[in-house]
């Protein structure tokens, strides 16, 4: 087979043509903001991300996620971090202490409850019910969940008596270093019952069945914001606070099941 010169000319003159013409240059990150939050508000958090880098061209959120009181020592221990927002007062003030933080905020609150999975297999209906449940899943003392499930169990044992409380501790099988540790246990069936928050519940969807706690027995999760002292991108960081506490992002944190920050004020020591 022969081929026509000309062609060939012709089809190496496109080619090279093709070669020399402008190819679009891959988006680059030119600035990284990097944002330690407590592992429930991931959701809320991941899709607010969106807002902040089409408001600001080549910027980039990343998160690291974690139980509160992992981030704060990851915070001490020197990690790069921009913002900081904890589940708790007491991860917040120790960061601010030790000087890793600037001035915080209240942004949300949250409110604790009981989960049990789709097919509830101890049967529970109530929180009073919860000493028929076989394994239970709770978040490690020194987690913000783990923290405010001693405090529920405590005002519990004053009102339903101290054999609540022991019943229910006898059956504690596993303490999780972050709240979707536990969520995903009790998802899987592999626990009775959990105490997670009421976003995570919703998050969770019709994995899990969720169990109110009265209202004299619970308490009140407060979630503080604040910008790392040190934050390469402190600019980016403010904007950041500024856009959760935003009528926008309270709108948006509102709709994953937080409650904003004017009704949390209230509850700001």
């Amino acid at each position: 087979m022969r081929w026509n010169v000309r062609r060939v000319a012709a089809m190496g003159t496109v080619l090279a043509a093709a070669a020399a013409l402008p190819r679009a240059a891959p988006a680059r990150v030119e600035k990284e903001l990097v944002v330690f939050a407590a592992a429930s508000l991931r959701e809320a958090f991941t899709e607010l991300a969106g807002t902040l880098e089409a408001q600001n061209p080549g910027v980039r959120v990343r998160f690291n996620f974690a139980g509160s009181q992992e981030l704060r020592t990851q915070l001490e221990q020197g990690a790069r971090a921009d913002v900081f927002a904890s589940a708790d007062r007491k991860h917040m003030d120790g960061a601010k202490a030790a000087g890793l933080v600037r001035t915080d905020r209240i942004f949300v609150t949250n409110v604790p409850v009981v989960i049990v999975p789709a097919s509830n297999p101890a049967g529970l209906k109530a929180f009073a019910d919860l000493p028929r449940a076989k394994k239970l899943v709770v978040g490690a003392p020194e987690v913000p969940i783990g923290a405010y499930t001693l405090q529920i169990l405590d005002r519990a044992a004053a009102a339903l008596g101290p054999g609540f409380r022991q019943e229910v501790e006898a059956h504690v099988v596993s303490r999780e270093l972050n709240v979707k540790q536990v969520v995903a246990k009790v998802s899987l069936a592999e626990a009775d019952a959990g105490f997670v928050y009421r976003t995570d519940a919703l998050g969770a969807g019709d994995r899990v069945t969720q169990i109110a706690i009265p209202t004299d027995l619970n308490v009140v999760a407060v979630y503080p914001i604040a910008v790392v002292e040190k934050a390469p991108a402190a600019q980016l960081a403010e904007q950041w606070v500024k856009l959760v506490t935003s009528a926008e992002g309270q709108a948006l944190l509102s709709r994953f099941g937080f409650t904003p920050a004017a009704a949390a004020a209230a509850h700001r020591p």
